[in-house]
């Protein structure tokens, strides 16, 4: 079965078998984990999580799902990588699927091409579970998403202030999501927000935004970034959203050098093109095989799991992608 995302998080509560949710949508993605884990917490369903090395990691996620602590009775496996099982691990899959109906095998996934999803493994999760695209391709479908949001903040856009967010923020839901709570914040009496509202509140206050940061690492103009870096972290963007913008421009790089022909089907808007494959022309690819490991310890750090400061990493990350280094990474 597919799902799209308003479809997902009306079911998270009867959620069983097993559900892929794939895109690059950190807004969503992020929702729709929120909801989930709030119905396990009020199920007092078990949680487990694993992230995905390399396909052996798949026998730890299915020896999981067939034990139980003494304390409960439901399990959530939570599984997040871009590796798919081998023909062991799918055959593992379809065991679970046909005698396990009790527990929630849930996979988080990036963005995922045509070829990805006509897989063996996504077809038998869509043939017995759910998959949900982590999408928002057109302006009524993001426009009713953070409609919701909007709800939740206590606050009305008139259609012309919506279109100038979306505008503003080039179709980026996390950063749309992030004005409209400044914008809540900013203007606490007025619960109708027009066009003259969000441009007082956002201009002042971007004079660099995580785009500007997106074009200046691509361009490898290092001195540049670090300013826009700075500039971003001291107006008190989320460490989150930067982490998003750096990881995704890493990711793109790398899906672009491994298929230099199709920039467009990877999500690179066409005036953008260039810019990458400038980038690709500078960098050596032997920098991308560090990239992920300072992508996890910049993640770690904002979750409190290590003793790094985030600020330090996404500054090591900055530099990687401007083609420098400014201390050995881990």
């Amino acid at each position: 079965m597919k799902l799209d995302y308003l479809q997902a998080l009306k079911r998270t509560q009867e959620a069983r078998g097993a559900w892929i949710m794939h895109g690059q949508e950190p807004l969503l993605e992020q929702n729709l984990l929120d909801a989930f884990r709030k119905e396990w917490n009020a199920q007092e369903v078990e949680r487990q999580r694993y992230d995905l090395n390399n396909t052996s990691d798949w026998k730890q996620v299915f020896n999981a799902l067939d034990s139980l602590s003494l304390f409960s009775q439901h399990l959530a496996v939570e599984v997040h990588g871009n590796i798919k099982p081998d023909a062991n691990g799918l055959k593992l899959l379809k065991q679970y699927i046909q005698h396990n109906e009790h527990n929630l095998l849930l996979i988080v996934m990036p963005k995922q091409d045509a070829s990805s999803l006509k897989s063996s493994f996504f077809q038998t999760v869509e043939a017995n579970g759910v998959v949900v695209q982590l999408a928002a391709h057109y302006p009524k479908d993001r426009q009713r998403i953070l409609s919701i949001e909007a709800d939740q903040l206590g606050i009305q856009l008139d259609q012309d202030a919506w279109l100038w967010l979306e505008q503003h923020h080039e179709h980026n839901l996390l950063a749309a999501k992030n004005s409209l709570m400044r914008v809540a914040d900013t203007f606490p009496e007025q619960n109708h927000i027009q066009i003259e509202h969000l441009y007082e509140c956002l201009q002042d206050q971007s004079r660099y935004s995580s785009f500007d940061l997106s074009d200046a690492v691509l361009a490898g103009h290092y001195a540049q970034s670090a300013k826009i870096l700075n500039y971003l972290i001291e107006s008190g963007e989320p460490a989150s959203l930067i982490l998003w913008t750096l990881s995704k421009e890493m990711r793109l790089l790398m899906q672009l050098y491994e298929q230099p022909q199709n920039a467009l089907q990877l999500g690179i808007w066409k005036n953008k093109v260039a810019n990458y494959q400038q980038a690709l022309r500078r960098l050596k690819p032997q920098s991308f095989l560090v990239w992920p490991t300072v992508l996890l310890r910049i993640d770690a750090a904002i979750k409190g799991l290590s003793q790094e400061k985030p600020e330090h990493l996404i500054q090591q990350a900055v530099a990687l992608l401007c083609g420098y280094s400014l201390f050995e990474p881990a």
